[in-house]
């Protein structure tokens, strides 16, 4: 009977973005990583250098976060269009996103703890070979960088950009990479030219400090959309003062969060004595391009009393 009413109100709640380009250069850079991890684990151990050794673990854990990357795809591809998921699967890539930053603080601890003991237990170091081996690791991680970066910054060219918090794990999971590589190079070579032997696990514990910084800024950055956090106070205080600059609307209560990698779902309850049509409440915020799903709740004023209707905006 309501068809094409119906049909006129209903939309996709699919607001997931999916990154063939992404998922294509991580299945790369997980092969690369996943080779090279062997390579610097069974060098570190056979050649006495903790920063080596640390280098290698750390690709391990790497090789698991890009499992999750990999995963966290083809899930969202799989299920984007599942009635189970009521705004479809657009957080998967932020958990993904959060798993892998997880994991980057458990490379951080073991990093550290195994470089304390390496201090107060010192052991021999290969030098010649363990140089070698820490170029070859630094060479791919460039090269694992130049694979994730071109995507990387084409996410960025507007000023709206489809975020991939997936993505942007595994990037910052290759510059943890390249930085433990750098700083393995550094004591390897202050080690067997100026004989500073400590250096070795010293930088051990440096890379664990930076690595646990880069954790804990994309746990800020994923947790708060996993926890259906509000958006920017100033972008929700123009929405409400769009629409009470219309005739006499007045916002009784707003919610705003996060369905996507750059969407938006609003719930807003309006107050006037003046509803209008829907569409009307839909244009007036028609520029607010981040507000993907709203849903208003109309309560028209007669006097005393309020009367209220819910209506969707599609």
């Amino acid at each position: 009977m309501h068809k094409h009413t119906l049909e006129t109100l209903q939309h996709s709640h699919d607001f997931t973005a999916i990154h063939e380009h992404g998922e294509r250069r991580t299945r790369q850079v997980l092969v690369l990583t996943a080779v090279t991890m062997v390579v610097e684990i069974a060098a570190g151990t056979t050649f006495g250098s903790m920063a080596l050794l640390a280098d290698g673990w750390h690709m391990g854990t790497h090789v698991a976060a890009f499992l999750i990357t990999i995963f966290a795809y083809q899930y969202t591809r799989k299920h984007a269009a599942n009635p189970l998921f009521t705004f479809g699967t657009g957080k998967v890539s932020v958990l993904g996103g959060f798993a892998s930053a997880v994991a980057l603080a458990v490379v951080a601890l073991v990093m550290l703890v195994e470089s304390v003991h390496r201090i107060l237990h010192p052991q021999p170091i290969f030098f010649n070979e363990a140089i070698g081996v820490a170029v070859l690791g630094l060479v791919i991680n460039i090269i694992s960088a130049l694979l994730l970066q071109d995507h990387h910054d084409h996410d960025h060219e507007d000023a709206h950009p489809h975020h991939d918090h997936n993505l942007q794990a595994a990037y910052m999971h290759v510059l943890a990479d390249a930085l433990t590589s750098v700083l393995a190079i550094i004591a390897l070579i202050a080690g067997k030219f100026l004989g500073w032997h400590q250096l070795d696990p010293v930088m051990g514990i440096v890379g664990a400090v930076v690595i646990s910084r880069w954790s804990y800024t994309l746990i800020q950055e994923t947790s708060p959309i996993l926890l259906d956090g509000s958006i920017a106070e100033d972008y929700q205080a123009a929405i409400r003062q769009r629409l009470e600059s219309a005739d006499d609307n007045r916002i009784a209560d707003i919610h705003v969060w996060r369905v996507g990698p750059a969407d938006y779902a609003a719930i807003i309850s309006l107050v006037t004595h003046y509803p209008k049509n829907p569409d009307y409440y839909k244009q007036l915020l028609a520029d607010f391009s981040k507000l993907s799903h709203i849903t208003m709740e109309i309560n028209q004023c007669t006097g005393q009393s309020c009367q209220a209707t819910a209506q969707k905006i599609p």
